[in-house]
């Protein structure tokens, strides 16, 4: 099956760079390129593509918006985008993970890690590396939590012992493959937990579902596992 991409990123350069790469992978396809905010919503509306790769800081509607106005839309509920970022820990990462970005891609990022991203994005996986993880969360609950939320509890209360465990290893940064290593399980059994997890806990993605267990204050972010109890 091939992967739809749009790349949204104001310098022109990027963008012929970013779609060189990603045309030298027989499986993804570029259908759309944008020089802003605005016109990377208008194309993605239009075509639907499977991941988009969004710059964050661009003239007319910046990437946070863009990326809000399309994790905002029932209609691209499987559009999934990826933050491209400068630097490894911006500012503005945090109101990305707010806006429903599903994963961050750093602007240097080697050609093969870059279509790997996009594969895995595309299949549900997180692209935020362990130490990202851990590192961007850790910040986001400590500058953007609100106190617990109730319905975030209750909700994860329904999560079953295993899908707990799974959510625990989300939150590390693990892969579906590396979760399945962990659990010594198939790598189809982890992805149907992860699915039940996402449903349970009402969140787009693997992303979210990890902030929003923090924030509910039902992972220590210090141990990276589901708090007993809560």
């Amino acid at each position: 099956m091939t992967i739809s991409v749009v790349v949204a990123d104001d310098q022109a350069l990027v963008r012929s760079g970013l779609v060189m790469i990603l045309g030298t992978a027989p499986d993804i396809e570029v259908v759309g390129q944008a020089e802003d905010g605005a016109r990377a919503v208008e194309l993605v509306r239009a075509r639907h593509p499977d991941v988009v790769l969004m710059d964050i800081r661009m003239p007319s509607m910046d990437g946070l918006a863009a990326t809000r106005a399309i994790a905002q839309d029932p209609l691209l509920a499987t559009t999934r985008v990826v933050i491209l970022t400068t630097y490894d820990l911006d500012e503005y990462l945090f109101g990305a993970l707010q806006a429903g970005a599903a994963g961050f891609l750093l602007k240097g990022v080697a050609p093969e890690d870059l279509i790997r991203g996009v594969r895995d994005t595309a299949a549900g996986e997180s692209l935020l590396a362990p130490s990202a993880t851990r590192r961007l969360i850790n910040e986001f609950v400590a500058t953007h939590a609100s106190p617990e939320d109730h319905d975030a509890r209750r909700r994860v209360a329904t999560l079953t012992r295993r899908e707990q465990e799974v959510l625990a290893l989300m939150a590390r940064g693990l892969s579906n493959g590396e979760i399945a290593g962990e659990l010594i399980v198939g790598e189809n059994t982890v992805k149907t937990h992860v699915s039940h997890v996402l449903d349970k806990l009402a969140a787009r993605d693997r992303v979210q579902a990890v902030i929003l267990a923090y924030a509910a204050g039902v992972i220590d972010p210090r141990e990276t596992r589901v708090i007993p109890g809560r």
